[in-house]
């Protein structure tokens, strides 16, 4: 398939887990990536797996702290310099924060999830869908979660901020959907990424494999999800072959979040 053939796209939080897969996906289907994370290690790594499995891809990569806004319009602007336009945008890039009570949540934790879970996702929104709107196309899919259509527990930052990105996602859906922008949200469950193998360790540090092993039995299709499988639905919503589909929340967590 080359869906993605002559198409820009941006993919924040690229140094690793979904946005990497959905990097690789992409660059396979000949897209021009701008890749952007805070890590910039992990974005050299995602940039050296590219080369591997799309030699031929065009990429650039930005060191950017999505929770900047200045940053943020910085990149958006690197993008439209390189390409010329941004026919595609994961706006990915999150971290979970620490596991408490909410009473005994930090309170600058709590700041610090939701500067980069949201307000992040927010800043990306408001500097691409301008450039798609006078464009007269895009799709976007932020990365929302389960703990973002329900409660998880321990996570307040994670849960408020994930919820917010489920509300900026509807409204931007029913505002740009004039203008030929998709905006959807994909809701993410427990797919075996860094983020998710951290908040096993925070669990148990010593046993954290069997406590994956012990998370997983709810679930109805008994394992974790891979990173590649969220790839997939992603290119798919950023493609063109979802052009109807808009202002939704996808969830992909084998069907845990829809069981009594």
């Amino acid at each position: 398939m080359q869906r993605f053939k002559d198409k820009s796209v941006i993919i924040t939080g690229a140094g690793s887990g979904l946005g990497r897969a959905a990097a690789i996906r992409i660059a396979k289907e000949q897209g021009r990536l701008t890749l952007v994370d805070l890590n910039e290690a992990g974005l050299q790594e995602t940039g050296k797996e590219i080369r591997n499995a799309a030699p031929d891809a065009e990429v650039l990569l930005v060191t950017a702290n999505v929770a900047s806004e200045a940053e943020v319009e910085n990149y958006v602007a690197e993008a439209v310099k390189r390409f010329g336009t941004i026919d595609g945008f994961f706006n990915n890039a999150g971290i979970e924060g620490k596991q408490n009570l909410t009473e005994d949540f930090g309170s600058d934790e709590f700041g610090k999830v939701v500067n980069i879970n949201l307000n992040g996702v927010f800043y990306g929104l408001k500097h691409v869908l301008k450039v798609m709107k006078e464009q007269g196309s895009g799709a976007v899919v932020n990365t929302a979660s389960v703990g973002g259509i329900r409660g998880v527990g321990n996570q307040s930052g994670y849960a408020a901020s994930k919820h917010g990105v489920v509300g900026l996602t509807r409204n931007s859906g029913i505002e740009y959907g004039q203008f030929g922008i998709q905006v959807n949200a994909i809701a993410p469950g427990a797919i075996m990424t860094p983020m998710v193998e951290g908040s096993l360790k925070q669990m148990d540090p010593e046993n954290w494999e069997q406590v994956g092993e012990e998370f997983v039995q709810p679930n109805p299709m008994k394992r974790f999800g891979k990173p590649e499988e969220v790839a997939h639905l992603v290119a798919f919503l950023l493609s063109g072959d979802a052009g109807f589909i808009n202002a939704a929340v996808i969830p992909i967590d084998g069907g845990q979040s829809y069981k009594y």
